[in-house]
């Protein structure tokens, strides 16, 4: 390195340091903050958090110090809620006043509060409001979306008679099954599962969720200035968004020279419509920047929650076969084989629907759900949570609280059944987060979610290439998300 680039790289780290050491000094003079273990300068509590299981140390830091502790992300301060009756008062009973986005330093790069997930105040409301009208007139929680998925199962279907019961790794056959259902949404088109644009895509999305939920992903949040200079597979992030970001300006200058307002055919014409109509309104939201982070935040959250479920999921029931038979059982009797499912079936199949929601409970994707954040200096239980900090609402403590799920470390699908065999609800059912920043593709994950499990288990018996009680079902990375280990398994014809 030449002397002159070694001097500004030592440089920007020592002023980065005095940085975190003047907010560190402040954090410590705000009263009346929720308890917490002791910061260390610049470092934070970095040495107490777990690079390699995050919810974990955030779950032993709840039992310990209660509903609501303070930490420091390197030299920043958040404040984590731990348990049902604290984040529901949150996130629910208070949603107004904690209904802000947090700071996620790498969204805070990427999207630079653009978009539909990361964005806040009227720019949120409007696009937030814009995206669930869009998504349900295309059909999110109607016959017309249950019956692209069962298109799309159908694909799927073919991809596993095509393995003819040799092993394979089902994660990509996921993400474009998955992906495919959202794609018809926002750009209004299907891709074949060879298509290498395609494949190419959810790779980079595959690739993002996996270097996020790693130490790497962690240690970016922690330190960003300082990890802006490091190399490792957290500087992919910013270059594999860069590269969905250029399909997805593609797709849009393509639907501007084909569309016909009197029939939109997706989000993106719809967006555009929108654009036309606010074209003299210089303060409007309706903008080819937030147009093409919107698409990218429904494309990237539609494939990858969707597909991680879905591959989890499976690898369970692959632990439990006799789980697995149980379901088809259920299949059998209700739907059979001459027909696919649909979601008529739901309401008659009490466990299968058990099942598909203590997957969600027991692998809690995204522990902490997305960070939250106060606008103003907010009283909260008996402490006052100052304007701008960050929240984290833990959401694995609400879907592993032994009071409503007993043994919750334990897979048992009659967490949500009542003793007569019937479904139970549950409140402290939260996968998608609650309140008002609830995942606006909850209703649709749901839909993909009961359809894909069904048809592809009325139609095969899924088998391990190891004996079940070798799985071993604990996260490979856990810190954004929990991130399941790889996996091969045979499809067997029913």
């Amino acid at each position: 390195m030449e002397p002159l680039g070694a001097a500004s790289v030592f440089l920007t780290i020592f002023l980065s340091c005095l940085v975190f050491l003047a907010a560190w000094r402040r954090s410590l003079k705000t009263g009346k903050l929720p308890p917490g273990p002791a910061p260390l300068p610049i470092l934070g509590n970095a040495l107490q958090l777990k690079t390699n299981n995050l919810c974990q140390t955030l779950q032993e830091l709840g039992e310990k110090y209660g509903p609501a502790f303070t930490l420091h992300f390197g030299a920043e301060r958040v404040v984590a809620l731990y348990g049902y009756e604290a984040i529901k008062e949150a996130l629910i009973d208070r949603g107004e006043e904690f209904v802000a986005r947090g700071s996620l330093p790498i969204a805070d790069k990427l999207n630079r509060g653009l978009g539909v997930i990361f964005s806040n105040g009227e720019r949120w409301k409007q696009l937030r409001r814009f995206t669930l009208t869009t998504l349900r007139n295309f059909g999110m929680g109607k016959k017309s979306i249950e019956e692209r998925i069962l298109e799309e199962a159908q694909y799927q279907l073919e991809m596993f008679r095509d393995t003819q019961e040799r092993p394979f790794d089902p994660t990509v056959l996921f993400s474009l099954a998955s992906s495919n259902i959202i794609s018809s949404i926002v750009f209004g088109t299907r891709y074949e599962y060879d298509d290498k644009r395609f494949l190419m895509l959810i790779n980079f999305i595959n690739d993002n969720f996996k270097v996020l939920s790693s130490p790497w992903g962690q240690l970016y949040t922690l330190f960003p200035s300082f990890m802006e200079f490091i190399p490792g597979p957290h500087q992919r992030i910013c270059k594999n968004v860069e590269r969905v970001k250029e399909f997805v300006l593609e797709e849009i200058k393509a639907h501007k020279s084909t569309m016909n307002p009197s029939t939109p055919r997706d989000f993106i014409d719809c967006f555009h419509m929108k654009m036309d109509q606010e074209k003299n309104n210089e303060t409007s939201e309706f903008t080819i920047d937030n147009l093409v982070m919107s698409a990218v935040d429904l494309f990237g959250a539609g494939t990858e929650t969707t597909s991680s479920t879905l591959r989890y999921g499976f690898l369970i029931l692959l632990k439990y076969p006799e789980i697995q038979e149980k379901v088809q059982e259920e299949i059998d009797c209700i739907v059979g084989r001459a027909r696919y499912p649909c979601m008529a079936d739901r309401g008659q199949m009490p466990y299968t629907d058990a099942v598909i929601h203590e997957i969600q409970r027991f692998i809690s994707l995204i522990p902490l759900t997305l960070p939250h954040a106060v606008l103003r200096d907010t009283p909260f239980r008996q402490y006052v949570i100052p304007k701008g900090t960050t929240i984290y609402p833990i959401l694995s403590s609400v879907l592993y609280d032994s009071r409503e799920f007993p043994n919750p470390k334990e897979f048992d699908p009659r967490h949500f059944l009542n003793n007569d065999g019937s479904f139970r609800k549950s409140d402290f059912f939260m996968p998608f987060s609650a309140g008002k920043r609830i995942c606006a593709g909850e209703g649709l994950a749901r839909m993909e979610l009961f359809l894909f499990f069904t048809t592809i288990l009325q139609n095969f018996t899924l088998k391990p290439l190891i004996h079940p009680k070798d799985i071993d079902l604990t996260p490979q990375l856990s810190s954004f998300g929990n991130v399941p280990r790889p996996y091969q398994l045979c499809a067997l014809p029913r």
